[in-house]
């Protein structure tokens, strides 16, 4: 099993990653700052004008270190990656799966019961710590609808048909999102789903979550062997970690989605965390950017008990153990792929 390595999240502009023999070091205006060990290291990601030596890239390769570049807001750039070793058969096995129908609407189907039971979990959750500073009867039908669908998906269905039920227990929890905002609301709001830009700061706030988790989901696909954008539940599509999303979508509720409203209900960000630009966008300062970065690492050592592992792991190995199982049934040492069910 995968120990629970750290994330190096390395936000300073102007910051410089360089190697001194098995260590990095991270320098600014040539000044050493912080020196880690690279084998201490799971990952590293850097967000905005941070570049890094070819010797530091060469370390990380060597030692399986991710290493990412993100715009300083969290849009994914680049990653850098050493050779890869071999996985053929597990990607032939993968490509064959994807590109058979029936297969991928089994583990698509799959992929969004847990997402949609997750979410349902985030509106049962917020009933029982808030339930009297929120409409709890509409959270409650909400969560009850949810409950449908995923009754629905205890039963095979078209690849379309899964897709169209995730689209359905989507909007019904996005629409219930801002009853379980019970502080700042002047602040802090949610009329719709908005990414490129995020047009408020809860909006902000959660595309930058989903960009880091989803770069850990596409560190974990590489680290199995598996290939990140050829995806069962999303469509291909050139440049884009189709397989990593839709692992995603079974962690969104309990690494992003939960984090997002501790930090806005416990007021750990506030509403002068965020800059309006002229073009409507809504963007974090660095302040608050590296609140969020604290807290992502913080909750992502916290323990949970895999149902189907029967054993406690901590939420950031989360992706790899989820990834490992998927390869697992792709070599065909597991009937169905068991996606991850937060109790």
């Amino acid at each position: 099993m995968r120990s629970h390595d750290n994330t190096l999240y390395v936000t300073t502009q102007g910051a410089y990653l360089a190697r001194e023999g098995t260590n990095i070091l991270v320098r600014v205006d040539k000044s050493t700052r912080a020196r880690f060990p690279a084998h201490t290291l799971g990952g590293i990601v850097c967000f905005g004008n941070v570049s890094c030596s070819p010797f530091a890239m060469a370390l990380c390769a060597n030692e399986g270190v991710s290493l990412a570049f993100l715009s300083e807001q969290g849009r994914f750039l680049s990653r850098v990656q050493g050779p890869q070793s071999g996985n053929l058969l597990l990607r032939r096995a993968q490509h064959e799966s994807t590109s058979d129908s029936q297969m991928a609407a089994e583990v698509a189907r799959h992929v969004v019961m847990a997402k949609v039971a997750n979410a349902r979990r985030v509106l049962q959750r917020a009933i029982r710590d808030h339930g009297t500073k929120l409409d709890s009867n509409r959270v409650a039908a909400a969560a009850r609808r949810l409950g449908s669908l995923v009754r629905e998906l205890d039963h095979p269905l078209p690849l379309e048909r899964v897709r169209g039920v995730e689209g359905d227990a989507a909007r019904t929890y996005f629409e219930m999102f801002d009853h379980l905002v019970v502080a700042q609301k002047k602040e802090f709001f949610f009329r719709e789903r908005s990414r490129r830009p995020p047009r408020d700061g809860l909006n902000a706030l959660l595309s930058f979550l989903y960009a880091i988790l989803t770069n850990d989901v596409v560190a974990a696909c590489e680290a199995v062997g598996l290939d990140p954008q050829m995806g069962f539940l999303h469509a291909d599509r050139p440049g884009r970690p189709s397989l990593a999303l839709d692992l995603v979508e079974e962690c969104r509720a309990v690494l992003a989605d939960r984090l997002a409203l501790s930090l806005v209900n416990r007021r750990q960000v506030t509403g002068q965390g965020f800059e309006r630009q002229e073009s409507g966008a809504v963007l974090m300062k660095d302040a608050t950017r590296k609140t969020v970065l604290t807290a992502y690492q913080e909750r992502k050592s916290r323990e949970v008990q895999h149902p189907f592992l029967q054993e406690k792991i901590t939420i950031g190995i989360l992706p790899h153990v989820q990834a490992r199982l998927l390869a697992r049934f792709l070599r065909e040492d597991l009937d169905a792929y068991p996606p991850y069910f937060w109790k």
